[in-house]
């Protein structure tokens, strides 16, 4: 009985069978190499919105796919920059209404930074000014939360491709827009504030007294002041009232 077993394990065959079943001693490398050759890196992902439940929800989404995963969430804009800075994501994912800075504002401050995060937009305003905003912001896709659920995924992949995405119903409607503005001899509408009176109004609205703004932004508060009083005058409003509601409007704060 003895001779069938040696006859197995004639010339090479003992060290082929120290490794695990009977393939030859490059087998079992052979069996893990392409796995690991072509086993994708899951994009790298940070999540912003000042709504826990919503980056839960949106989180079970993405975490569901093995070519994307949650690194990093954040409560407001200016979270979402540390916490770019600290995990270096591959695509950061930003809502538009948030506290201290607004998703545009970072994606502003995230292009700047680092170019290379690809960045989305997910938001409720289904609004031609916002997405506008957003490209001239550096964001590649802009995504209703209303259908996260149907087109986030395909937005993620195409930004990660260095594509472009917009949810299919506002592609009909804002190249008719456009057109029709060409029509009549209009341009794309260009933004009626300043980057630094945009982060001073988005304060004021929230309720910061010009000493506190001044201190938040590292500058006097003569110059808040003067910010404001221009604000004012551009704007053609009044008070504070009037700031605040259009801060709403222009989606800087939520109401």
């Amino acid at each position: 009985m003895t001779d069938p077993t040696s006859g197995h394990g004639s010339g090479s065959g003992p060290d082929r069978g120290a490794g695990p079943g009977h393939g030859s001693a490059s087998g079992p490398e052979r069996g893990a190499g392409p796995a690991a050759a072509f086993e994708p890196v899951p994009t790298r992902i940070l999540l912003a919105d000042d709504h826990a439940l919503v980056r839960r929800g949106v989180r079970l989404i993405l975490d569901g796919e093995p070519d994307l995963t949650v690194v990093a969430e954040a409560g407001d804009g200016a979270e979402a920059i540390e916490m770019a800075r600290e995990h270096r994501p591959d695509l950061a994912i930003l809502d538009i209404a948030m506290p201290r800075m607004t998703g545009l504002q970072a994606a502003r401050e995230l292009s700047r930074l680092l170019p290379d995060t690809r960045i989305l937009i997910l938001t409720m305003y289904d609004n031609e000014q916002y997405f506008f905003e957003a490209l001239k912001s550096g964001a590649s896709g802009y995504v209703l939360k209303s259908v996260a659920d149907r087109d986030l995924l395909e937005a993620c992949r195409a930004a990660m491709r260095d594509e472009p995405f917009l949810y299919p119903g506002a592609v009909t409607a804002l190249i008719r827009n456009y057109l029709d503005r060409v029509r009549r001899g209009e341009s794309i509408p260009e933004k009626a504030v300043t980057v630094r009176e945009e982060e001073i109004l988005k304060l004021v609205a929230e309720g910061h007294s010009s000493k506190e703004i001044a201190e938040m932004l590292v500058i006097s508060a003569k110059t808040v002041e003067r910010h404001r009083a221009n604000l004012l005058q551009k704007l053609g409003l009044k008070d504070r009232v009037e700031l605040t509601r259009y801060a709403i409007r222009a989606g800087l704060i939520e109401p």
